[in-house]
């Protein structure tokens, strides 16, 4: 790149190194994004994506390398990232739960003081919020605690793209779409495009490679801490996007369910206020729950855990397991470490007079490390030493390695990589094949059609069931917006 370039780049990263232990997290990385640019950043969980995003938010110092923004080096930090007009929508939402939406916007645009405060943001927000995500019915004098993962989600975004004083240079996406449906997420990339049609610059970091497809202009493929390709977008499928990043393209599943016609019933409800389908599931189906985010496919998982895990005696909690999709709020123990957090779902089966069995949690441990590709060096780090995808895999792996016949899955492949997906994917099938029961919410057609038999949800009741061939993403669309299915 030019010199001339450099000096008119956003933010440009030489030779970025940083270490974390034994762990070389960034080794000799270099990254540089340009005014009117969007730079899709892919790459498996733990490839130094995060890391890098860190370094140029300002959050992170290097150990070596140096970082410019606008063309001038500085001593880094994050009121000098700010400053030079960096914003990043964090994959691990940073909103203060028990501050309204007025209030948190406040929290991240300081320029919002003085007398009156607190209309102007309600203002700002509102406007931002209307822009990007037309038609969304979000009250923004509400607490955030109060907002469903999905509308939280919208919110930081809107937060992000506001302007007070100066409007965004470059504004980071780590997994932005990862909570919302897909009419949101096409909402929020039209916007983007807008945004960088306007001269505005953005990283977008997202493991549903159709979005960085159609959205960046540039790809930069990341692995293991080093950057292994970037060039333009046109120059991707998505084919040879999965083998730059180091995997191998497989077929979709779809189809290879055995019959489960005979099998027994391991739940059977009867319909809901408002609906005239029932809910059941056959002992070995996949069953997916889909229709627009919020319509009551979260409110179901949790009503059918509520049934079955009534007993706290020790071994008598196997009947179902939970896969929380807001892994921050409702699903790790922050303070724990890997292992730990992985064993407690099966804690009466590693314990003996009142005492765990180490010898066989590290057993457990290991496992599921190796089957999950788990990636640390050591299961006693803590968990929040791993990225967001790999916790996500550590919650993964808890409720698989229980012995319960039902597995419930809130959207549960968050910020995981394809490569990883596709194992799990073998995995659940092949668990399926052994009578497992899975349930399983998901925001990604691509999943949906993966499943035995799919519910639809639109407004709280089951408006559509859908079977083999007639699972896609136009029948999913029909009984959404109109109750009945195509």
């Amino acid at each position: 790149m030019s010199i001339e370039a450099e000096q008119q780049a956003v933010v440009s990263a030489r030779g970025i190194r940083v270490e974390f232990g034994a762990v070389k997290a960034l080794d000799g990385v270099d990254l540089t994004i340009l005014p009117g640019e969007a730079v899709g950043l892919v790459g498996h969980n733990g490839a130094g994506k995060s890391t890098i995003v860190n370094v140029i938010n300002g959050g992170l110092l290097p150990h070596q390398g140096t970082i410019a923004y606008g063309g001038e080096e500085g001593a880094g930090g994050v009121a000098t990232a700010r400053a030079n007009g960096v914003r990043c929508v964090f994959q691990e939402l940073s909103l203060c739960p028990n501050l309204t939406i007025v209030e948190n916007t406040r929290v991240m645009h300081a320029g919002l003081k003085g007398f009156g405060w607190r209309k102007r943001a309600l203002s700002l927000i509102r406007s931002k919020l209307d822009e990007i995500f037309p038609g969304n019915h979000i009250d923004c004098s509400a607490t955030v605690g109060e907002l469903s993962i999905a509308e939280r989600q919208m919110v930081e975004i809107a937060i992000t793209f506001a302007a007070v004083t100066e409007a965004p240079r470059l504004v980071i996406l780590d997994e932005p779409t990862s909570s919302l449906d897909a009419g949101l997420a096409e909402q929020l990339l039209a916007h983007v495009r807008r945004f960088v049609a306007s001269g505005g610059s953005v990283l977008l970091i997202s493991h549903i490679l159709g979005e960085i497809l159609s959205t960046s202009s540039r790809i930069v493929v990341m692995k293991d801490g080093r950057v292994v390709t970037s060039r333009p977008a046109g120059g991707f499928s998505v084919h040879s996007l999965v083998e730059a990043m180091g995997s191998v393209v497989k077929e979709r599943m779809r189809g290879v369910g055995k019959e489960r016609q005979d099998a027994p019933f391991t739940i059977d409800r009867p319909p809901e206020e408002g609906s005239q389908i029932g809910f059941r599931a056959r002992s070995g189906e996949i069953i997916g729950l889909a229709g627009l985010g919020g319509h009551g496919q979260t409110d179901m998982l949790l009503a059918l855990f509520r049934d079955r895990s009534g007993n706290w005696l020790p071994g008598h909690g196997d009947a179902i397991a939970f896969v929380a999709g807001d892994r921050a709020l409702n699903g790790t123990f922050p303070l724990w470490s890997i292992l730990k957090n992985l064993s407690i779902g099966s804690l009466p089966h590693l314990s003996r007079l009142a005492a765990i069995n180490a010898p066989r949690e590290w057993a457990l441990g290991a496992d599921w490390k190796q089957r999950m590709e788990i990636r640390t060096p050591d299961m006693n780090n803590p968990i929040l030493s791993l990225s967001g995808g790999n916790q996500q895999k550590v919650l993964f792996a808890r409720a698989l390695a229980t012995k319960a016949d039902i597995v419930l899955m809130d959207d549960p492949m968050r910020g995981v990589d394809i490569g990883t997906k596709q194992e799990v994917y073998a995995i659940l099938r092949s668990e399926a094949d052994r009578g497992r029961t899975f349930i399983w919410y998901s925001t990604e057609m691509d999943e949906i059609c993966l499943c035995d038999r799919v519910y639809v949800f639109r407004d709280g009741a089951i408006v559509a069931e859908l079977v083999g061939d007639a699972i896609e993403e136009k029948s999913v669309l029909a009984a959404s917006f109109s109750g009945d299915a195509a």
